[in-house]
């Protein structure tokens, strides 16, 4: 049976779970992931991406000179010594105190307390002990305790995360006394009421209760600005910390970006040529793009350009030196939307493959197209990431500030890349049209609008901005319904099914429709069992069972009743089981989601799209 070394982990969970900065959680020790500024760049193979390069160029700026995968170890090392078991993202243990689970013993690990035990062979067993323990009651038979990583710690909303202040905490500010700290539990339960940490010298005692909410900003120093991935402390940070626990979903968000790898120029070859430029841009003659292609085909970088001669590469790299390399930074998504929506979409592309079929029967008044995308590749960049609040709870300028990857400006980007297969569905922008003026709908999108103004008010945003509409709460919830539906039958995991939303309509943009993809790093990707039920006899009949089974959930009436105008939320007519789907399916987090806004509801039979017949 293949076992998962410990401490190995897939290239995509170190930009959306274990990126720079975010904690591991190992068998008996905790490890921050240090800065790309630590990782071994030669090792990071290039993904040649040129409208995603150009996005990222504009938020982190000009110097940004590729995207790179993560480095990439052998499974097959059978000397742990060597400079091969080395290879890999470096991490150093965090947070720095530790508990003896024994006789509660609370202490950094380099104060002398407690002795690293490294097995070299085995690393699951590498752990800290506390030597010559007597236990709680001062055992007479002393021998070693493990020593585990203290379950709480301090962040903030600029990105910073420190150790607990337990000094500080137990003695209410600072103190002269160094004492040693004990940690406790006392009563029956592991609330944080029934958790005490007391010094062993003067005495004092307090229990971690008193270090959460209000009274945790009443007994927990400033902030001190601290990013252990970098080493680096800053004085000048304003941010009220707050008390964490150690593996909370909030100690970590990933900024991403993300883009579908999609035709920009009239050919392949040009395309190939823009993609894979940081290759071609110092050739200066036939005879050396041979030797660039040979490289390439052995390394499998630029998929596709083996199928052409190296007179007809040449010339591509002549017109495009001629004609400018440089790809404009713009919407992410607009330029998706034109290729999807093209009256001839391509067909021949590397890494874009599709085929129009017809309309299921019964849809054909409300649905325009269906393209079937036998191939396609999605590109995500990691620029940064936040701690305590995610970083679409916030837009431009009031957004969570995005932490560093590295302690310098980066000249390249963490990033990933994955291949599947689609189906994109669009609607009749006329009927959308028509349906959002019909009173039942602005009333429901008049809660959902004072639920989000309410939402973004706790939360010190400006509650004007970021409401989509009832026409992107249509589309998101109908996706996320049929999602569920696809899960069943394709053959895939749910969680590896994605969801890409058009439902923007500002600027003179009129986008109505929703693209569902696999997003699987491996072969999982394009076993072609989604491609198969977007053929109209499937998608018809999945699209019926999902309207069907939308009209009453499991948590009817709660879930048709619920208001979000009253509880400040964002969402309506929505809940796990009905319309939510995994987090990493999800674009928006769950949130703009309405049933009532797709099929009738016990609640509300008006606002519908899709009327009952």
């Amino acid at each position: 049976m293949t076992r998962t070394p410990v401490g190995e982990i897939r290239p995509s969970q170190l930009l959306w779970t274990y990126g720079p900065g975010a904690l591991i959680d190992l068998p008996n020790l905790s490890v921050v992931t240090m800065g790309i500024d630590r990782w071994e760049r030669d090792r990071c193979q290039p993904i040649q991406e040129s409208r995603l390069l150009a996005n990222v160029r504009s938020v982190l700026g000009p110097q940004v000179e590729s995207l790179r995968m993560p480095p990439l170890g052998d499974r097959d090392v059978v000397d742990p010594f060597s400079a091969a078991a080395l290879v890999g993202v470096p991490v150093k243990p965090f947070p720095r105190w530790l508990r003896c689970v024994k006789c509660g013993l609370l202490s950094p690990f380099d104060a002398g307390l407690f002795k690293l035990k490294e097995n070299r062979y085995r690393p699951e067993l590498t752990r800290f002990v506390h030597e010559g323990c007597r236990g709680s009651n001062n055992d007479q038979r002393p021998k070693d305790a493990d020593a585990v990583p203290a379950r709480f710690l301090m962040a903030c909303r600029a990105g910073h995360l420190d150790d607990f202040p337990w000094h500080w905490f137990v003695h209410g500010g600072p103190s002269g006394c160094r004492g040693t700290l004990r940690f406790f539990e006392s009563g029956a339960s592991l609330q944080t009421e029934n958790l005490w940490v007391k010094c062993d010298s003067c005495g004092a005692a307090k229990n971690m209760a008193q270090g959460f909410g209000q009274a945790g900003r009443d007994n927990l120093p400033a902030c001190r600005g601290r990013h252990p991935h970098i080493d680096r402390f800053v004085d000048e940070c304003v941010e009220d910390p707050r008390a964490i626990l150690l593996g909370a979903t909030n100690g970590w968000f990933p900024v991403t970006l993300s883009v579908l790898a999609i035709p920009q120029t009239g050919s392949p070859l040009a395309q190939l040529i823009g993609d894979g430029w940081t290759f071609f841009e110092d050739v200066d003659s036939a005879d050396e793009v041979g030797f660039v292609v040979k490289t390439l085909k052995k390394t499998a970088q630029l998929p596709g350009i083996e199928k052409f001669t190296s007179d007809q590469i040449w010339s591509a790299i002549q017109v495009h030196r001629n004609g400018g390399g440089d790809v404009e930074q713009r919407d992410l998504k607009e330029p998706e939307w034109q290729i999807l929506t093209a009256s001839e979409p391509p067909t021949d592309y590397p890494h874009f493959l599709s085929k129009k079929v017809e309309v299921p029967k019964g849809f054909e008044a409300v649905v325009t197209r269906v393209l079937l995308l036998e191939r396609l590749r999605e590109v995500n960049a990691l620029l940064g990431f936040t701690r305590v609040e995610s970083p679409d709870e916030g837009s431009g300028d009031e957004a969570a500030p995005r932490a560093p990857l590295g302690r310098s400006v980066p000249d390249w980007i963490p990033a990933t890349q994955v291949h599947g297969e689609g189906i994109f569905i669009q609607f009749d922008v006329d009927a959308l049209k028509e349906w959002a003026e019909r009173d039942a709908v602005k009333e429901v999108d008049a809660r959902m609008h004072t639920g989000h103004r309410g939402w973004r008010q706790k939360r010190n945003l400006d509650p004007a901005q970021g409401h989509p509409g009832p026409r992107y709460a249509f589309l998101h919830t109908l996706a996320h319904m049929l999602i569920r539906e696809l899960a069943l039958e394709c053959g895939y995991n749910a969680a590896s099914i994605r969801e890409r939303i058009y439902g923007d309509v500002e600027d003179g943009k009129d986008q109505a429709g929703f693209l569902i993809y696999t997003a699987a790093a491996d072969s999982d990707g394009t076993l072609g069992g989604l491609v198969e039920l977007g053929k109209p006899e499937n998608l018809g009949r999945l699209l019926r069972q999902a309207l069907d089974r939308g009209h009453v959930c499991a948590s009817d009436p709660l879930c048709s009743e619920h208001d979000p105008s009253k509880d400040q939320s964002l969402h309506g007519a929505a809940c796990h089981a009905c319309s939510f789907v995994s987090e990493t399916s999800c674009e928006k987090g769950n949130r703009n989601l309405d049933r009532a806004l797709v099929v009738p509801t016990l609640e509300n039979a008006q606002a519908a799209f899709f009327q009952a017949k």
